[in-house]
């Protein structure tokens, strides 16, 4: 095994107030403990397929949510953005852990991309969500399948231990806008 994608996500919105211990439960397993036990047990495999000059992959999807308090779609998103920064720094913790059996653990931060998941959010906030963006859109699958590629070519070999952005700027725009202006 040359390549590992932990792609599995979940996430859950609610207000403070009502928000569910078992919300936090559901995601930390989902978004952050299935991500280190299926790393851990396919280590091997990927070990045995690396080499210093071409070493295996892990590539664990964030989200641009891990970065910084999402507030655009106006909805407490409390598990989601922890366990999601969670992956940020377990993907950091993987990669001291990894790099010396010549594994290299990156993790990708994406924003808004149109998804089954994030379809109703589009539907009640798509205008505030491009508004908020630096470069007034959302993503396109090209731009996650070309960073994907980028980390799993030789150009990007050496890219280690880190989390890369690939949200247009809205994670870094300070500019937070809870409805369109």
């Amino acid at each position: 095994m040359d390549i590992l994608v932990n792609n599995a996500g979940s996430a859950w919105g609610d207000r403070y107030e009502s928000y569910p211990e078992a919300a936090f439960e559901k995601l930390m397993a989902i978004n952050v403990t299935a991500v280190f036990a299926l790393t851990r047990e396919l280590t091997p495999l990927l070990k045995a397929a690396a080499s210093k000059y071409e070493p295996s992959r892990v590539i664990n999807i964030g989200s641009m949510d891990g970065l910084h308090i999402p507030t655009v779609h106006q909805t407490g998103s409390y598990a989601y953005t922890a366990s999601k920064a969670a992956v940020h720094h377990l993907t950091r913790h993987l990669a001291v852990e990894l790099g010396a059996k010549d594994i290299t653990v990156n993790a990708v931060a994406p924003g808004y991309f149109p998804s089954k998941m994030s379809d109703h959010v589009f539907d009640s906030f798509g205008d505030a969500i491009i508004h908020n963006s630096l470069i007034k859109r959302t993503g396109e699958a090209e731009q996650m399948a070309g960073i994907a590629i980028y980390l799993c070519s030789r150009a990007g070999s050496y890219t280690h231990g880190t989390v890369i952005a690939v949200d247009g700027g809205t994670s870094i725009n300070h500019q937070h806008y809870s409805t369109v202006s």
